[in-house]
């Protein structure tokens, strides 16, 4: 094929326009880099080819951290929420996690203007099918078309859109989601340059007409009164619009599915790819635990403006026949006609621990991965991997140090150690029982923790940082004034007290000291604190919580602090394992291959025990005397 070399150049060509891709190129483009946003489709930016909902479970954490660092998600996420709740209220503050149903079609308009608004960023419809080296390092992108374009970095968000196939019983066939045709070509690309490509798979449930769904039937699921947003910046204004629905499985369709299984491709052999571990075909459900009476699904609508509703928990690679006739079995749907039919998806990606934690190839100088072409499932995963690979693309190119998250700091630098220490064997989700300093990264201070990075590194701006420092000003003066003030018993007091079932008082104390026992809020206490100054609820919301899990914070902070002494070991990044002595020869395998940085990553690799750890540090201590 002829090819054309255009006389356009950018600094960075980002290859995926989803949730990775357009953090990405965002990233870039505002810290001043000339970059290139490609996409098969204009019409898939920012696409939720599954659910149409942002947050969850550990999830609600990524994106609050995502937008404390100054991406876009939680802002365009707020303003095309239709229903939101908090999930795990009932639960401590640490997994308490923001969940909302979002319009899909606006979500995506909202999303491709403001990239195409941005400054410094040129969005373009084009497949691109080679990445371009020069002496080791990336030097441009060619598209299907022939099209050259010159640039010093690229990412790839490629979704699952790379090598996709689509499987629906016996049919299978080349495509992305959505019936938008996959990315062919770029796979043997990367296998040549040195990549090490794998194959994933994930699925999607069926859509279905509202007219066709006997609401009467469902248990309703109502959003939150009081909305928390998931922008640090949005004040107020938000609102549900819909309302979601709940339905179950029953005997008869589980055994629909069990009479059919072997036409499944799946149990038949035909798929071989790695599925997700916790979201399974509603068909592993069913065969993986047959005990189970029956399984949740969920109905929630797709936006304000079609009639499509989404059946969370049902995804499926059966025929539509057989689809049909499960979801015709469930009281609710027995008259449900299927607009979009369910189907599984084989896609390419690579290994992620050819990844530094910065998201560069180890071995290939310019070229970053995020979001499924790095093994993880979800947009939030995809979105918090594009932003940390578009500012580290960037500040590569301006010559400043990488950004790193470690896992003290959030989930995000948490889900990026996992993927290049530890790797993934299926898609990665994001867990809140990942994270061993959760108490410390709860998402209600995600600003308190990240917003100062996102500020240092260019994008967050000088007034949000500001009302920061102010908030964590107030934070500081609350905690020190209720240390400080004494409540005298009282018979309203100690009714209060009783009411929530803590022991009244016989003699003074400390309001903080009140504060700590369970059950009793600081809003509660506020008819007895006669000084207290008007605060928001933002800062109220950190005095409560900092003043009850004060204890366990502290025993967290010095768990931090011994990981980050064996951070500070490095370890020389082209050690050969072999030549220390005493290692253990799985040690030595897993130590070649993930090349540490420091001890601390070498201590979390699978296969590296604490004996191993100990003869690292001897090591590290007798050549530092050499």
């Amino acid at each position: 094929m002829a090819t054309a070399e255009t006389r356009e150049y950018f600094d960075i060509a980002v290859i995926g326009a989803g949730h990775a891709g357009c953090e990405a190129a965002l990233a870039a483009a505002r810290l001043g880099m000339r970059t290139a946003l490609f996409t098969i489709t204009l019409d898939c930016v920012a696409n939720m080819p599954c659910n149409p909902s942002i947050g969850g479970t550990a999830k609600g954490h990524l994106v609050r951290e995502i937008d404390a660092l100054g991406g876009e998600m939680g802002k365009a996420a707020d303003r095309t929420l239709i229903q939101s709740r908090m999930l795990n209220k009932g639960k401590g503050p640490a997994v308490h996690s923001l969940r909302a149903q979002i319009d899909r079609t606006a979500y995506h308009d909202l999303m491709k203007n403001t990239v195409e608004k941005q400054e410094n960023l040129f969005l373009k419809q084009a497949e691109i099918t080679d990445i371009m080296f020069e002496n080791g390092a990336v030097s441009g992108v060619k598209t299907m078309l022939g099209t050259i374009y010159r640039c010093k970095a690229a990412i790839i968000a490629s979704g699952t859109y790379l090598g996709g196939v689509i499987h629906v019983g016996a049919v299978s066939y080349p495509s992305g989601p959505d019936s938008v045709k996959p990315a062919q070509k770029l796979t043997q690309s990367l296998v040549d340059a040195g990549v090490e490509i794998r194959r994933f798979k994930t699925g999607t449930p069926a859509r279905v007409h509202k007219r066709s769904i006997d609401f009467d039937k469902l248990e309703r699921q109502c959003g939150d009164e009081d909305i928390v947003p998931f922008s640090f910046s949005t004040k107020g204004g938000l609102s549900n619009k819909v309302e979601c629905y709940v339905a179950y499985t029953n005997e008869k369709t589980h055994k629909i599915i069990k009479d059919n299984i072997h036409l499944s491709p799946i149990y038949s052999g035909r798929i071989n790819a790695i599925g997700p571990r916790y979201c399974p075909s509603i068909e592993d459900k069913i065969m993986r635990f047959s005990d189970k009476p029956r399984h949740q699904l969920f109905i929630e609508p797709m936006g304000l403006g079609t009639e499509e509703y989404y059946l969370q928990g049902m995804s499926s690679s059966l025929p539509e026949f057989v689809q049909l006739e499960f979801l015709h079995s469930i009281e609710g749907l027995e008259r449900v006609e299927i607009m979009r039919n369910a189907y599984a998806i084989e896609y390419d990606c690579c290994d992620p621990t050819q990844l530094l934690a910065t998201l560069e190839f180890k071995k290939i100088s310019g070229l970053y991965g995020a979001g499924q072409f790095n093994g993880t499932s979800g947009y939030e995963e995809a979105a918090a991997q594009g932003l940390v690979a578009g500012v580290n693309a960037a500040l590569k190119i301006k010559g400043e140090p990488p950004l790193v998250l470690d896992r003290a700091s959030s989930y995000i630098g948490t889900l990026i150690d996992d993927l290049v220490t530890k790797g993934c064997s299926d898609p990665y989700r994001m867990l809140t029982s990942r994270s061993e300093y959760r108490l410390l990264l709860r998402q209600d201070n995600a600003d308190i923790r990240l917003l100062p990075v996102g500020h240092r590194v260019g994008l967050v701006s000088d007034e949000a940082y500001e009302h920061l420092l102010r908030k964590n000003e107030l934070i500081a003066k609350e905690i020190e004034r209720v240390s400080h003030v004494n409540l005298a018993p009282s018979e309203k007091l100690n009714k209060l007290l009783e009411s929530v079932g803590t022991d009244p008082l016989t003699n003074g104390i400390k309001l903080s000291q009140l504060i700590k026992r369970p059950g009793v809020s600081y809003e509660a206490l506020g008819e007895f604190d006669k000084q207290r100054p008007p605060l928001d609820k933002e800062v109220t919301e950190q005095v409560e919580l900092q003043i009850k899990y004060e204890g366990y914070i502290k025993i967290q902070l010095e768990q931090v602090e011994a990981m980050r002494k064996l951070e500070s070991r490095a370890l020389p990044p082209e050690l050969d394992y072999s030549t220390v002595p005493s290692l253990r020869l799985e040690a030595i395998e897993k130590l070649n291959k993930i090349k540490p940085l420091s001890v601390g990553q070498a201590s979390r690799i699978s296969g590296v025990n604490p004996a191993d750890v100990g003869v690292l540090l001897v090591w590290l201590e007798q050549n530092s005397r050499k």
